[in-house]
């Protein structure tokens, strides 16, 4: 029982690593944080971006496995101190703030790969990708809609 659920453990450690792995490399690849860097004239605090990034991400995974948002907002902390109207407020304005950062970070993504998609006609042509091209990124589309229908549809995030 023990051996079955450490090595359960290191698999989703691992998993985890992997996928965290995936999201810093395209942020990467995306140039994000150069293109913020030269937007607002701040090149000499890039290495504060890049901990920004990491640390958003290392907070999105930990925040994704234990929900501490949704208990403090539902209020499953039964202490007398998180009953009180104030910390109702508080809360609310942790879950405002962190919706309101995760939309300007899916904005940026979208904008970044939107300007990579300008890219991919002349990838092609250098590639010699002559035909589907348009097929291949109409699959990319019809797989994340059918993604996202089978994840909402099946409630998978439950």
């Amino acid at each position: 029982m023990l051996v079955s659920v450490l090595g359960m453990g290191l698999i989703g450690i691992f998993s985890g690593l992997m996928v965290s792995g995936g999201v810093f490399t395209a942020l990467l690849a995306l140039g994000l944080v150069p293109r913020f860097a030269g937007k607002t004239h701040t090149a000499n605090k890039v290495l504060t971006y890049e901990s920004a990034v990491v640390t958003g991400c290392i907070t999105g995974g930990l925040l994704s496995v234990f929900p501490i948002s949704e208990m403090l907002v539902t209020g499953i902390y039964k202490f007398v101190f998180f009953e009180s109207e104030a910390w109702n407020v508080i809360a609310g304005g942790i879950m405002m703030g962190s919706g309101f950062f995760g939309g300007c970070f899916v904005g940026c993504v979208a904008l970044a790969i939107a300007e990579m998609l300008d890219s991919i006609p002349i990838f092609a042509r250098r590639v010699g990708f002559k035909k589907g091209l348009g097929i291949a990124v109409l699959a990319v589309a019809v797989g994340k809609v059918v993604g996202s229908l089978v994840y909402f549809g099946m409630e998978v995030y439950r």
